[in-house]
Formats: C-alpha cells, structure tokens, sequence
C-alpha cells in the first residue's frame, strides 16, 4: 500500500502522475516515486522517502518528459521507509519498473530462490520480489513480459494491486488485481490506472473496475484487454463515476475533515433520500425488501468490521435487537477471520467497511460465504470489493472521505443501520406503527439538529487549547453512548497522538478510575435519556477523584452541567438518535486540539485510510 498512479495516452505523463499522487495523499504514506519511459526510449526512476512534494524536488531540473508513467506512494509494510525501499522498483535488467499495492506473503520463499538463481535485491521489500519473478520467467521460459506476467503472479500468495512498464514496448502498460483495489479510467486515446478514483475523476468519468485474479493489458490506439490468471478473456465492463471533482476538493475549508464534519447534515440527507419516507412513517431498503424471506428467517446477524466501522457495528446491535428482537453479535473483522467462528447458513452477516477495500473485513466475508452465512454489505464505495461480494446491501452514499480519521462515514454507518433495523422491524412487525412514525419523523430532524452543534465550533476550539497539555483521556458512556465513548476516544488518538481509552461508565471502577487525578480530562457523554441517573453517579465518583470533566448533555440540563468543567449541549433527540449527535462535539473536539498541537489531522503518522493489507 497505499496509492497507485499510472497513465498512458497522448499527454505528458509526469504532470498527471504527479496531480495524482497529490489526490492519494489522504490515504496516507511514508515515501513517493515515479517512472517513466522517456521520448528517447529511457526508462527513469525517480523516488524518495517522504512526501509528493519531496518527490517533486527530486525531479527538479531532470528530463521528465514522456507520455506513459506510473507513481507510487508507499505506507511501509516490509521494510522501513526508504528511498531504496520505495517504490517503483525496477527488475535485473533495468527494463521492467512495477509498483504495488498489497503484501507478497510467500516472499522471502520466492526471494531466496530467486537469490539462488542470481538475481539481485536492491530493498527490503516483498514488491521486488514480484518484478523479479516475472524477469525471471522471462528468461527462463523465453516469452514475453506480458506472457511471463500471469505465469509469476500464479506463484505468488498474498494481495497486490499492480501496474508494470517495460522500457522495450513503450507503448504498452499491464496491470493486475488480488484482494487489493485497482481500476482503469477510460479516456479518449489514453488510459489512466489508479487504486481509486480521486486521480483520474478530473480526466473522465468512464472506468473498468478490475475484478479479482485479472489482468489488464492497456496498449496505446487498442481497446482495454482484460483475461484472468489462466489467460482467459473477460470482458470489460465501463462504469460511470458518480464522484465529482468538488467532492475531493477542500471547498474552502482548512483541512478536508472539518469539511467533512461540517458535510453531515448533508451526508446524512444523502443517506436517507430515497430510503425515508416521513409522509408514510416508513422505510424502504430495496436490500431487505428484494431479500425479504432470508432476511426475516435469520436467526442471528453477525456484525464484522474494524475501528470506526465496528463502533458504528456496535450501535447497529443496540438498534437491531431493541427494534427487531433478534440477536445480533458484532466482531472484529481481524479476530473473526483467524479464530473458528460458529456460522450458521440461517445467519446473516452485515459487513461494514467505508472503502468496501478492507482488507480483513473482505476475508470475514469470504469465511462467511463458505459456511453458507448470507451476506449483507454496508459501504461509501460503488463497485467496491465488499460491495461485489456480498449479496445485498446499502450504500452511505457520503460521497469521498479524504480526512484519514473518519468522520462523515461512521454516522452514516449508524444511520443505515437504523434504516435497516427499522425496515426489518416493520417487516417483521416488531415495533407499533405509532412508535415506527415517531422514530421516521425524530430520524429526519438529525440532519437540522446536527446544524445546530456545529454552531458551537468556535466555543469547542477554544476549549481545545485547554486541553494541549493532556497525555491521557477518558472518554465515558453507556448504552447507546458507549460506542460513542470508544468512538470519540479514537478520533483523539489518531489525528492527536494523545492517548485516550473509552469505557463503559460503569466499568470505570473496575480499573480505570486509579488514573483519576487533577490532570486526567475525563469526557463524559450524558444526554438525558437512557441511564441518566446511572451516569451523573459516575460523575460524581470522578469529581470526588478530582478529574475534569467535560460532558456532552442534552440542552438544558443543568445536573450535569452544574458537575462539569466544561460542557457541549446537544438538542434533544430519542436515545437511539443520540450517538449521532453527542459524536459531533466529540468530532470537532479531536480536530481542535490536533490543530491547537500542530498535527497534520488529514494525514496522521503511521495510518492509511484504505487498509487494504494485514
């Protein structure tokens, strides 16, 4: 991983290469490189630990020219980042350059008979390994690069997302996908490769998502070839993207996540439109009425997904068993896929990914499948792995999220799954048709609601210098707000680097409580409905402690308040509504302090946006 540029038509290739990389950046990355195959017939490679803009003055003054490239961002897997170890590499003889997406699990088996072959490794990467093997099949077998592709890629186990060049037919570029995202944009007389659509939305809006196990051979003035592993043709299918260019622009904003929270009311109108009826007190999912009889004979949902998609995966337990009465267990994607789950064919398992790329979560899938389990997917991304995978399913429909801490995502994420339970719910006749009009109506009102806690920005920045000097936080919560205690405790970590652990409320005497003291800010979530006199009682033990408290409360409480050091208001809303409000304070309240310590809140250290590996 993680970001993957290529181009091949009529126009110079380094300025798009370049653009592109800028467009990926949000993914996260440790290191930058390009190649291209210059009008003299050389093969460059240019590449850099760091950022695009370090790339960028590696390049300055060389001869950059040439209508065919490919570029790389790298977010270290094997290997620390390093100039040798970033990508493109090239193969023994210099004529092959081949950058990656995805890990090379068998690598070091394949590298060590490589090495016993004579061939040179130049990095610590599994990639090199990868552009050796098809050298290698070249001269072993006598064919061509193109012939000698699937033949190594039939050796290989693990993911990878692939695109190669060859200096010798500069008129020719071939790409290949396992378990890691790749699609092709189709121009006039020219091609574009990406790892998603953020690079080449700004040159056409035609692309080929390539599927899994398949090769593209993409060659200048020739239609898009596409076969598998075995050499057999398939045919490419043309989609249109329904992304705009604006849509992965800052519009004015500092950063792309405080665009992002201030987008929600949006993206959650976006969410429902077409889904909520307010008129007829109703909801129609085309994904539960079309799977109505499988659905409603599910004995239990299984929820998989990881990090924020799995805190939303929390709540959808909460809203699935207290409006359909059935039971719902939610995993951790990573764990689910390497222990011996009981899956049964009467279980549905709901899949919740942003990207729809994640890696672990798509393997949780494919588990799924083989026990026979039915599949549900919930994801931002047309034509995503998990979206073909899976079933059925439901779209957020947000939009692109750029921010690498996400924002827009989880409450779309909670609020399809409130659209899904509630669509169940009336399928199956487990909620009144008074209570299920009240919850349509209260659910159309968030969006508003939500406007008017981004009215408080500025109040919540100024809080946020308060806090700069705090090493550790808690965050609190119960029920419904737990997940939002988990929730908020991770967007502060990430963006940051403060550590902060949330917890059920009534947990903290179990252990966390010995870190109260005058320094630790506590932050608590306590709308008034729910366990209200639960939690005030969890205040006041942390008071007693001395801990600073700051509570997200339901306007007009004046209890809590009176207990905290600082408080954000939310207005009031049913207790299954609530963690999509009380999670916008909590949001902002994360941006402000990374601002106030200096982060780089859209690209944190260390993290990707899109974890399409291990």
């Amino acid at each position: 991983m993680c970001g993957i540029v290529g181009y091949l038509g009529g126009r110079q290739a380094y300025p798009i290469l370049i653009k592109g990389l800028t467009r990926l950046e949000y993914r996260g990355y440790d290191s930058a490189g390009v190649a291209l195959i210059g009008e003299d017939g050389s093969l460059s490679v240019y590449k850099t630990k760091g950022k695009v803009k370090d790339l960028e003055r590696i390049c300055a003054g060389k001869d950059l020219s040439g209508t065919v490239g490919i570029a790389h961002t790298r977010w270290a897997t094997h290997g620390e980042p390093s100039d040798v170890n970033s990508h493109p590499h090239y193969s023994e003889n210099h004529n092959l350059a081949l950058i990656h997406n995805g890990i090379i699990e068998n690598y070091q088996a394949l590298k060590t008979e490589l090495t016993r072959q004579g061939y040179h490794f130049q990095s610590q990467t599994d990639t090199e390994v990868v552009i050796q093997l098809i050298q290698y099949m070249m001269d072993s077998r006598k064919v061509s690069w193109e012939a000698a592709v699937p033949l190594a890629l039939n050796h290989v186990v693990g993911a990878y997302a692939l695109v190669i060049m060859d200096k010798d037919e500069p008129d020719k570029m071939i790409a290949a996908r396992k378990g890691s995202p790749l699609l092709i944009g189709v121009g006039e007389n020219e091609y574009f490769v990406a790892s998603d659509a953020s690079p080449i939305i700004e040159y056409t809006n035609k692309v080929v998502y390539l599927g899994e196990e398949q090769i593209a051979v993409i060659q200048r003035g020739k239609e898009l070839r596409i076969t598998d592993l075995k050499s057999v043709e398939q045919t490419p299918e043309v989609q249109r993207l329904e992304m705009s260019l604006s849509e992965i622009e800052k519009g004015g904003f500092p950063h792309f996540m405080l665009k992002e929270i201030f987008e929600q009311p949006r993206t959650l109108r976006a969410s429902m439109t077409g889904r909520l009826h307010p008129e007829l007190g109703t909801v129609k999912l085309s994904g539960v009425i079309d799977n109505r009889e499988r659905l409603l004979q599910a004995d239990r949902f299984v929820i998989c997904a990881c990090g924020t998609s799995w805190h939303a995966g929390l709540i959808g337990k909460y809203l699935i068993e207290e409006l359909t009465r059935k039971p719902v267990e939610v995993e951790y994607s990573s764990e689910f896929r390497y222990r011996k789950p009981v899956l049964f064919p009467s279980d549905v398992v709901i899949a919740i990914s942003q990207s729809g790329e994640t890696a672990d979560t798509l393997a949780a899938v494919k588990l799924a499948r083989e026990a026979g389990a039915f599949l549900f997917g919930i994801c931002n991304v047309v034509g995503s792995s998990i979206a073909r995978a899976t079933d059925t399913g439901c779209y957020t429909h947000i939009g692109p999220e750029i921010g690498v801490a996400s924002t827009k995502a989880f409450t779309a994420q909670v609020t399809t799954l409130f659209l899904i339970a509630l669509s169940l719910a009336e399928e199956m006749g487990t909620v009144t048709d008074a209570r299920r009009v009240q919850l349509v109506s209260e659910l159309q009102r968030i969006p508003d609601k939500i406007s008017k806690i981004l009215e408080h920005d500025r109040q919540i920045a100024d809080l946020a210098k308060v806090f700069t000097y705090a090493r550790n936080c808690l965050y609190l919560g119960r029920g419904y707000n737990y997940p939002v205690a988990l929730e908020g405790a991770l967007k502060l970590k990430e963006i940051s680097y403060i550590h902060a652990e949330g917890y059920p409320a009534a947990e903290m005497k179990h252990g966390p409580i010995a870190l109260i003291d005058e320094e630790m800010p506590v932050v608590v979530i306590a709308p008034r409905r729910g366990n209200y006199d639960k939690i005030l009682s969890n205040i006041q033990e942390v008071k007693a402690r001395k801990g600073r408290i700051i509570s997200v409360i339901t306007e007009g409480d004046k209890d809590v308040k009176a207990l905290s050091d600082w408080s954000f208001e939310i207005p009031d809303t049913e207790e299954c509504f609530e963690p999509i409000l009380s999670i916008i304070p909590l949001q902002l309240l994360a941006y402000h302090i990374a601002i106030a310590k200096g982060r780089d809140v859209d690209q944190p250290r260390n993290l990707a946006k899109s974890v399409t590996v291990e």
